[in-house]
């Protein structure tokens, strides 16, 4: 690139020209406050959102109010994390990956996009096979599943590769359907619903809880290493306070709600055995020809929540490095809608246990890297960066306290994980066989314990 820093405002039409570059403050551009409201209102008020919540009884066999407790009390911890590094955008101007570096160094700031590429490809690929579950249903199974998912990964792409102005042009108002269909299924389904009892109360029940509860805290927290993408063309003196509050109550309203309501559909008799898209279609088939055109608006909502993953899976790609960061965001956009594409269709087949095992990994390896971060901003940072530095190796830290840190906290992830094809040790000591999953609270634990105290010796090596 000519330039490390963005210093001319881009208000033209097209293609974004710049990618992880940081925005100068006189460039800053974007003076709408409120987006950051309405970029994570629209992004989760999706079908997927819905498909989370709908685990909760069928796959972990928890009860209704035991579902509703675990939805409100991850979310908030899961959102805490994406909030507060949303406010960092328009402070640094820089991309959240590349906030990294001021932690896990250049070096580890290229493992650590690694991780993000393939969670960016990931929900990418979880999100368009329930649009196009709702694709196969709306049409009888005339349309494949996989035409579908072709589809709405091509829509989806569009907006990600013309950039910044255009993901946020399209979220102010895509949230705006959405709600209203999503009302109108709640009052179509409730009269049907009903209050599932809680199991008996025993270590089962416990880890059933706790483990739904990672999957929500997964999807929640999951936004996280995006953060900072959607507002660096903000002013810098945009109060952190309004933006933290707005990006909070942007992811936690939607998904409270439409997990909720997930939750509540598999209670309906009528609706057993089924989940995703096909749960949805189930519910606006009374509506005949009406229902169709709903179910097609909903599969169409996918795009809304896939926008953020491919726009910042284009930028992520570029902290590898200069050679990378040479090529245009766009093209590294395109070429992660083709791998997701390639992942969803076959994946797409067995679409529960694939929401479920995705969404608990994601959680692991965010949880460690977020307070790492955190760590580094309150602790020994307090708030300071030296932003010109961001693309200078040398000027940047080594970096191996935070790859070390990260390290022990994914041993704590290990210790503490519970997948259908792995239990750790220690989640299996509390419900034999299945275990009980805290892989995420361990892996926060170990990492934020160890970086306090290997950061400090980092930067005694760093002054000598």
């Amino acid at each position: 690139m000519a330039s490390d820093t963005v210093t001319v405002p881009e208000l033209g039409q097209g293609i974004e020209k710049h990618g992880i570059e940081r925005v100068s403050p006189d460039a800053r551009s974007h003076v709408r406050i409120f987006d950051n409201f309405t970029m994570w209102l629209s992004a989760n008020l999706v079908i997927s959102t819905v498909a989370l919540g709908a685990l909760a009884v069928p796959v972990f066999g928890l009860g209704f109010w035991e579902s509703l407790i675990a939805i409100i009390i991850f979310n908030v911890l899961g959102v805490l994390p994406v909030a507060f590094f949303a406010t960092l955008g328009p402070k640094l101007g820089l991309r959240q990956m590349t906030i990294s570096r001021f932690s896990f160094g250049w070096v580890g700031a290229m493992v650590m996009a690694c991780f993000n590429v393939a969670a960016c490809i990931g929900w990418s690929a979880v999100n368009v096979i329930v649009g196009g579950q709702l694709v196969e249903a709306l049409s009888g199974g005339a349309v494949p599943r996989w035409v579908g998912i072709l589809v709405i990964a091509i829509l989806t792409t569009i907006v990600s590769i013309y950039g910044y102005q255009y993901v946020h042009r399209y979220e102010r108002f895509a949230w705006i359907p959405m709600a209203i269909i999503f009302i109108a299924m709640f009052f179509i389904a409730a009269p049907r619903m009903s209050i599932v009892p809680a199991p008996a109360f025993g270590i089962a029940s416990v880890a059933s809880f706790v483990s739904f509860g990672g999957a929500i805290y997964g999807f929640a927290t999951g936004w996280s290493s995006y953060a900072a993408d959607y507002n660096v063309n903000q002013p810098e003196e945009t109060p952190a306070r309004r933006i933290f509050w707005l990006t909070f109550f942007g992811v936690t309203i939607p998904c409270i709600l439409l997990e909720t309501l997930g939750m509540g559909l598999t209670t309906v008799a009528a609706y057993h055995n089924k989940g995703g898209g096909d749960l949805l279609a189930a519910v606006v088939s009374p509506l005949g020809g009406f229902g169709t055109l709903l179910l097609v608006l909903l599969a169409l909502s996918v795009i809304a929540n896939n926008i953020p993953n491919d726009y910042s899976l284009g930028l992520t790609v570029q902290v590898y490095g200069h050679r990378f960061q040479r090529v245009n965001r766009a093209v590294w956009t395109l070429i992660g809608a083709v791998i997701y594409i390639l992942i969803a269709i076959p994946a797409a087949n067995n679409f529960n246990s694939t929401l479920d095992n995705f969404l608990l990994l994601v959680a692991y390896w965010l949880g460690p890297w977020a307070i790492i971060l955190v760590v580094e901003h309150f602790v020994f940072r307090r708030g300071k960066y030296p932003v010109e530095a961001w693309n200078t190796r040398s000027k940047l830290p080594v970096g191996w306290a935070a790859l070390v840190s990260m390290a022990i906290g994914l041993v704590g992830v290990y210790l503490g994980a519970a997948q259908s094809l792995f239990v750790g040790p220690i989640a299996a000591l509390f419900n034999r066989p299945f275990g009980m999953d805290i892989g995420f609270e361990l892996g926060v634990v170990f990492a934020g314990i160890a970086y306090f105290f290997l950061r400090r010796i980092e930067l005694r090596s760093a002054e000598r």
